[in-house]
């Protein structure tokens, strides 16, 4: 195999900069050029076929992670995804084997991600190009579901929309036919079920602990044995709730033990 033919793709200048200066004291690598953006790095893609990508995640109007799944994954660029300290990207990728960078990166850190690369874009091994390109497409997936998970809550006050932010929610409460959003002091009600409510929430940050609450486990402060196999949750804000026993997994997660 010749040179390996490199695009960098980022929208911030100083971080495509860092790559570039450690891709440029490469022999091995020819630097194709730079993008700062997911549309003109898809053009540039199209036009030069690189045989390598770094790309970022977190860009406007086209993620990094909608620029790779457009590219799709037989007999395409190899991919080195580039992101912020964002424990959820780190997770899916180290669970799929996935080549990464968290910024800001050492130098010993970019020579030992490049070297991966390298090792698997000389492979001629087939099925391991099958398995790396199914890894690739698992992490995307993992990725692409955390995206959609809400950010903010808009609810209805008097005439007016207020947008609450998931992470200051304590805890939600069903009454009656509506959600009960308890940030602080405040209360907001909204008309939605708690089962499609939860399906919109992150679940590595809320655990439905029982059919009518629903809990930021950030919020928890301590988890009480109670009668017949019940669990009381104490919250930061003083709040005591019961958990269900039938909760056991949601259970497991709160207290960090592992299922065996």
């Amino acid at each position: 195999m010749g040179r390996i033919r490199t695009l960098v793709v980022d929208d911030e200048p100083i971080a495509r900069l860092a790559i570039v200066r450690l891709l440029e004291g490469d022999a091995d690598v020819e630097l194709l050029g730079e993008c700062g953006d997911g549309a003109s790095a898809l053009k540039q893609i199209r036009k030069f076929a690189p045989d390598l990508i770094f790309l970022d995640i977190q860009m406007p109007a086209m993620s990094g992670i909608d620029l790779a799944a457009q590219l799709g994954h037989e007999r395409g660029p190899g991919i080195v995804f580039v992101t912020a300290y964002e424990r959820y990207a780190v997770r899916a990728f180290e669970a799929n084997a996935v080549d990464y960078l968290v910024k800001p990166f050492s130098r010993d850190r970019f020579r030992v991600t490049l070297e991966r690369a390298k090792r698997r874009l000389a492979s001629s091994d087939a099925a391991l190009e099958q398995a790396v390109s199914a890894q690739v497409l698992r992490a995307l997936g993992e990725l692409r579901r955390e995206q959609n998970y809400v950010e903010r809550i808009p609810v209805p006050v008097e005439e007016h929309l207020v947008f609450v932010d998931v992470r200051d929610i304590d805890w939600i409460e069903a009454s009656r036919n509506v959600a009960r959003l308890h940030v602080g002091s405040q209360v907001h009600e909204l008309r939605e079920t708690m089962t499609a409510l939860e399906a919109r929430l992150n679940p590595r940050n809320f655990a439905r602990v029982h059919r009518s609450a629903i809990v930021n486990v950030g919020r928890i402060k301590a988890i009480h044995p109670w009668f017949n196999g019940y669990h009381m949750l104490v919250l930061t804000t003083g709040q005591e709730l019961r958990m269900s026993r039938y909760q056991h997994e949601a259970f497991l997660k709160l207290t960090g033990r592992r299922q065996d």
